[in-house]
């Protein structure tokens, strides 16, 4: 990856929907070589896709919060049930595995605080190999959908 492989990427971050045209006028490339590195791009995995970004509160979700998860075993058949699961609980839009306590991090949205109750009492307290869940609600964001650094 070149100088000119990173501005393609910042310039796509901005703004997914640039022609093939607009991003080469903006990387100052001629269409085709643009249009080959957009590919070669994508082939190798540096874009994983295109995607609207849509504002949870304009689509009734009101309410995020933090969820920690720490489980009773690290297993390799518990770890994968648990992950499974989450990937299955629509609710979480983000949710990582960690190094130390706790082992997990969801992030969770929810219409309101009785939604999310009702979804963590379900849904995720119910999870496998569930030890503790500890959870904590976003005040707002203050970096969001940031892009990458060049």
């Amino acid at each position: 990856m070149d100088d000119l492989d990173r501005k393609i990427l910042a310039e796509l971050q901005l703004d997914g929907r640039l022609t093939i045209t607009e991003l080469a006028a903006r990387v100052k490339l001629s269409v085709s070589p643009c249009h080959r590195r957009l590919r070669d791009l994508e082939r190798t995995g540096a874009i994983r896709g295109y995607r609207a970004v849509v504002d949870p509160a304009a689509v009734g979700l009101d309410f995020e919060a933090l969820v920690f998860a720490t489980l009773r075993w690290e297993d390799r058949d518990t770890v994968a049930a648990f992950e499974q699961a989450v990937a299955a609980v629509p609710h979480v839009v983000q949710a990582q595995r960690l190094f130390g306590e706790p082992d997990y991090l969801l992030r969770v949205v929810a219409a309101d605080l009785a939604a999310f109750q009702q979804l963590y009492d379900q849904q995720l307290a119910t999870l496998p190999g569930v030890q503790r869940l500890n959870s904590t609600i976003v005040m707002k964001h203050v970096v969001n959908d940031r892009t990458l650094p060049e």
